[in-house]
Order: C-alpha cells, then structure tokens, then sequence
C-alpha cells in the first residue's frame, strides 16, 4: 500500500512540472517576435536544454527500495528482407568485367591495325601536302632554271634523304633542289590561264566562256600528263611512289608552256623558236628525272625496255605542248 502511494505521488509531481514547464517555454515564444536573432535563438536553445535538464534530474530519482524499476521494453521484429547472394555478384561482376576487357582489347586492336593500314596507304600514295609547299626564292629561282635550262644543271638528280623515324625520307624541297613541289606548278598553271586570256583579248576572241573552257584544257593536259608518268611507272614493274610526286612533275610543263605564250604575245616568230625549246627542255628534265628519281622505286629493272619508255615519254611531249600551246576559243584544237 504505501509502495503504490510513492509511486502514484511520483507520477503526478513529474506530470504537473512537465505542465509548468511547457506552458513557460509557449508563453515566452508568443511574446517573442517572429524574427528572431542569432542571440535570441541561442538564448531559447539554452533555456530549452536548461528545462530538459530539470526534467532528466527529477526522473534520476535513483533506485529507492520498495519501488519497481519501469524500464522501456522495445519489441523487436525479425527482418524479413531476404539477403543478396554474395557469390552470384561476384560472377556477374567478374563476368562483365571479362566481357569488357575481352571486346575492348579486340576492338582496340582492329581499330589500331586499321588506322596503322590506312595511314601507311596515305604516306604511301599520296604522301604529306605541306611537304610540297616547304620552298623560298633560291629554291624557286634554282628550281626554274633545272626545268627551263636542264643542260646546264652540274650537280646530280638523285634526292636526298634523311634518317626519320627510324625509316629514311626525302628531304622537302627547300632543303634538296631536285624534290618535287606544288608551289611552282600551281602558280605557273595560274599564270598559263592568264597568259591565255590576254592573248584572246589581242585577238578579239576573249570571253568568260572561253576562258573557262581553257582552264578545262589545262587541267586535262595536267592529267594526261601525270598519267602518262604514273602508268609508264607501272609498266616497269609496279613502283611506289607517291601520287603528288607525278602530279608535281607532270605541274612543271606550265612553265616551259608560260614562256611560250609569252613569246607568242610579243611576237609571233619567237613563239615558233620557243615552243620547240620549251618542249625539248621538258622532255630532258622528265627523262633524267624518270631515271634517276622515279625508277629508283621499280623493282624490276630491263634495260632497253627502260630506255624505250624513256624515249617515249620525251616524244610525247611535243603533241602535247602543241595542243596546249594552241590557244584558241575551241579547247579541243
């Protein structure tokens, strides 16, 4: 009886201070202003603590003989989420990580020997452009005199080459008079067109379409004439050299062909002496050059085959000029 007094007298003495303490801690807050500082925030926190405090030292009451000790029970409830199968990760993860490895070592590998293939094919055909662009003036002023006055070149027609990559190259032309550019043929190809237009304007026959149609005829001979080079090579036992080597080569027909026009324009006999020579100039420098240069790549060699392609080729120079050399308003003549 008198332990069941003790404990009711307990409860109700926590219960109503509880009450007291709440009700202060409401009646200040609706009193304060809404917006509140830091200060007045911290200074609520403190008082919040300082009545929790109060709280926990009255329920510390200790353990007084007589009195049952109420301690929370909590219930506990088994888990019935089901747990991952460790081993059944670790394939899945071994696994993709195989199929990963697998099909990038595989597609890495045919992308690399693809890329090594169709970067040798392009060194191999068609070589580097700025390679043919890499001159000056004394390169220009030399090369100018090889193509237009040949007998008078002293020193040799082979190229230079220079240990690159642990494979030899060729020297660019700035550095080797006998390597072939693209700075010379494309400007005397310019200077060729303009040349042409002027001499149908002396003549009364110039017009757009006229000029148009001589660039077209200059182009074709061009071809004809890189064509000319390239299966000549071929036929000799399936050389290699680069695609703009000939295209280089076949471009320095334009300077002989530019003299020759200007020749025409100032008189009319000179034309008919500097043809001949232009065209006889081109056919020497294209014959040692083929020689020395070009059938260096060829793997088989026949010597009086040899020379009959060489002499051939030299011949084919003369319709050739003739036909450029005739400017007129029908390209075809």
């Amino acid at each position: 009886m008198n332990s069941s007094m003790y404990l009711c007298l307990f409860v109700y003495r926590n219960y109503f201070l509880i009450l007291k303490i709440n009700k202060t801690v409401r009646i200040k807050e609706e009193k304060a202003s809404p917006f509140l500082s830091v200060s007045d925030l911290g200074s609520s926190a403190s008082s919040r603590s300082a009545s929790l405090q109060q709280v926990r030292m009255y329920n510390n009451v200790g353990s007084q003989p007589g009195l049952p000790q109420h301690q929370p029970q909590f219930q506990t409830h088994p888990s019935t989420s089901s747990q991952p199968n460790p081993f059944g990760n670790a394939f899945n993860v071994a696994g993709s990580g195989l199929i990963r490895g697998g099909l990038g070592a595989y597609g890495e590998k045919i992308l690399g020997s693809s890329s090594e293939y169709v970067q040798s094919n392009i060194s191999r055909y068609f070589s580097d452009p700025q390679y043919y662009f890499q001159v000056n003036d004394h390169y220009v002023r030399n090369k100018l005199k090889v193509v237009l006055f040949p007998f008078l070149h002293r020193g040799h027609w082979t190229r230079i080459t220079e240990p690159v990559g642990g494979r030899l190259s060729y020297k660019p032309p700035v550095y080797d008079i006998n390597a072939p550019d693209l700075y010379i043929p494309l400007m005397a190809f310019g200077t060729y067109v303009v040349l042409a237009g002027i001499s149908l304007g002396l003549c009364g026959k110039f017009s757009p379409e006229a000029l148009n149609l001589l660039f077209i005829k200059g182009l074709l001979g061009w071809f004809m004439q890189a064509t000319l080079l390239k299966v000549t090579l071929l036929s000799l036992g399936s050389g290699e050299a680069p695609l703009l080597d000939f295209v280089a080569y076949a471009g320095y027909t334009f300077t002989g062909l530019c003299l020759a026009v200007l020749g025409r324009i100032i008189s009319s006999y000179s034309y008919y002496f500097l043809m001949p020579w232009t065209c006889l100039c081109m056919g020497v420098f294209l014959v040692k050059t083929m020689k020395r240069v070009l059938f260096a790549e060829v793997r088989t060699y026949d010597s009086s085959r040899h020379h009959y392609l060489l002499l051939f080729i030299a011949l084919a120079q003369l319709p050739l000029f003739m036909w450029l050399g005739n400017i007129t308003v029908n390209w075809l003549i």
